[in-house]
Order: C-alpha cells, then sequence, then structure tokens
C-alpha cells in the first residue's frame, strides 16, 4: 500500500496538503457516510495513511523503508520473549513470569475512529466499540535507571511484582502488560536535559578559551570525554557528539548529544585585566 497514494498526495506534499488530502478522504470514506462494503477498510487505510506522513519521524521512515517499517512481524529475541514491529522500534511480548504480551507506546496506530473525532471534533457512534479503559500503574526511575534499564519493584493490586524495563525508556513510556499498563516518570538530571534520544549538555568556558580555542572535558552518559573548542566560538555555539546520547529502547540505535557553549563573563575584574581587556579591544576593532 502507497500512503501518498491513499490520500491522493505527491510525495513532496507539505504537512497542509495532507492535512487537507485526509479530511477529504475521510469524510468521503467514513462509514457513517459511505455505506459501501469496503468503507471501513479504505477508512482504516486513510488514517493509517495520514498517521504517518503527517509525523515528520514516521514519514521519514517510510519514506527510506516503506510500509514494511509500520508491519508487524515477528521473531526471536534475546530479551526472553518475541517482538514485533512497530515503527522504528521493536515492540516486545513476554511470554514467561507473572507478565505477558506486554509492548511500549511509542504514539503507534491509534483508534482510526478516534483520530477522526479528534480531527473534526465530534464522535462517531462506531466509537461505542472501542474497548474498555486498562487499568493504569506509574513507576519513577532515575535519569540513570531510564538510560541504562533496571529492574523494578512495582506494586500491582496490591502485591510487589518485578518488572525489567529496557535501556532508553523516556518519561511517559507506557509498557502495556496484558490487563493492565505502567507508565515511566523520570526524574530529572542535575545537568543533562533530554529530549527523545538526544541529550543537551551546556559547557561554561572562560572569554579567553572562547576566543583562543583550547582542550576541555565534557561529561557524557559513558564517561568524560576532551572535547576541542575552535578558536572564535560564540555564546550557544552547540557541538553535535554523534551516537553519544541515550539508546532507542531494543535497539542499538543512538540519540545524540550535543555540547552548548556558554561564555562565562566575569562580574569583576582586576585593573591588570581591566587593561588587557582594554588593549584587546583596540587590538580588534
Amino acid at each position: 500500500m502507497d500512503y501518498y497514494e491513499v490520500l491522493g498526495v505527491s510525495k513532496n506534499a507539505t504537512l497542509d496538503e495532507i492535512k487537507a488530502a485526509y479530511r477529504k478522504q475521510a469524510l468521503k470514506w467514513h462509514p457513517d457516510r459511505n455505506k459501501s462494503p469496503e468503507a471501513t477498510e479504505k477508512f482504516k487505510q486513510i488514517n493509517k495513511a495520514f498517521e504517518v506522513l503527517s509525523d515528520p519521524k514516521k514519514r521519514e521512515i517510510y519514506d527510506q523503508y516503506g510500509e514494511a517499517a509500520f508491519e508487524r512481524g515477528g521473531s526471536s529475541s534475546g530479551f526472553g520473549g518475541q517482538y514485533y514491529q512497530q515503527g522504528p522500534f521493536r515492540v516486545y511480548t513476554n511470554f514467561g513470569g507473572d507478565f505477558s504480551d506486554f509492548d511500549f507506546d511509542f504514539g503507534g496506530f491509534s483508534d482510526p475512529f478516534e483520530i477522526f473525532e479528534q480531527f473534526f471534533g465530534f464522535q462517531s457512534p462506531f466509537s461505542r466499540a472501542r474497548r474498555q479503559r486498562r487499568e493504569v500503574f506509574e513507576t519513577t526511575l532515575t535519569f540513570d535507571e531510564a538510560v541504562k534499564g533496571t529492574t523494578k519493584n512495582v506494586i500491582i493490586r496490591g502485591e510487589n511484582k518485578t518488572i525489567k524495563i529496557p535501556a532508553g525508556v523516556d518519561e511517559g513510556t507506557r509498557i502495556r502488560f496484558s490487563d493492565f499498563d505502567l507508565i515511566i516518570h523520570i526524574k530529572p538530571h542535575p545537568y543533562f536535559k533530554r529530549e527523545g534520544q538526544d541529550i543537551y549538555f551546556e559547557k561554561e568556558i572562560s572569554y579567553p578559551l572562547a576566543v583562543l580555542g583550547g582542550i576541555v572535558s565534557v561529561p557524557t552518559i559513558e564517561g568524560e570525554i576532551k572535547l576541542k573548542v575552535r578558536p572564535g566560538t560564540k555564546e550557544g555555539m552547540m557541538v553535535r557528539l554523534k551516537g553519544k546520547g541515550i539508546v532507542y529502547p531494543n535497539s542499538p540505535r543512538k540519540g545524540d548529544q550535543y555540547v552548548v557553549f556558554r561564555i562565562k563573563i566575569p562580574e569583576r575584574v582586576s585593573s591588570k585585566a581591566k587593561k588587557l581587556l582594554q588593549e584587546l579591544e583596540k587590538e580588534l576593532s
């Protein structure tokens, strides 16, 4: 199935064009309005295409790998169970112990009738057939536990259960079990800021170092590294450390770390330093 063809847009279509095409196709094929036998299946295809093409990351994956990147295909895993593919993520099913049939909800395909309601602002009678709400429990991890993976004891319906959480989960990640969901919360790190699988770190450097350049030590989640500061570095200049970010859950792929330079301006300077700065200003002007 060609998602672009389903919506009737070109591969270079803008997001606004994709939204407009979705409105047109969804209204045409919604089962409430279209009584043809193929309407329901066609409507699901339209919503599936819209969910992928309206999300920049999913669209990039689709353009590179096609529909196969969003299809389920079973395979054995090293995690003690089976997995299927959901977008760029491997979603695991655990057949052992007290827990079974769980997956990680990373914003996968939603109920097609629900997306219609959100998009058009009214409820479809088909939504009445949705499954009942699942029980939801929560647990909190440290930044390091989320990055490296951990085993947590969680109270589920009054019982203490041990749950293995893979590396790379993010704030709000939902782990789905057979009859309940577990939502992950993460404590903030004192100096790393996280955006998805990428990490941002602000490194303060002196004014002379920014002007002359040099070498500084920078922390990463894997330890300290030496980083070159280029001469003439400006406030807010950013350096990308490829592959130094957080691993994607159940995948060898990693995000990046970005080092943002902040130039330290002293509040007070000695008379000697003031004179040197004045001479420098004359030299550079």
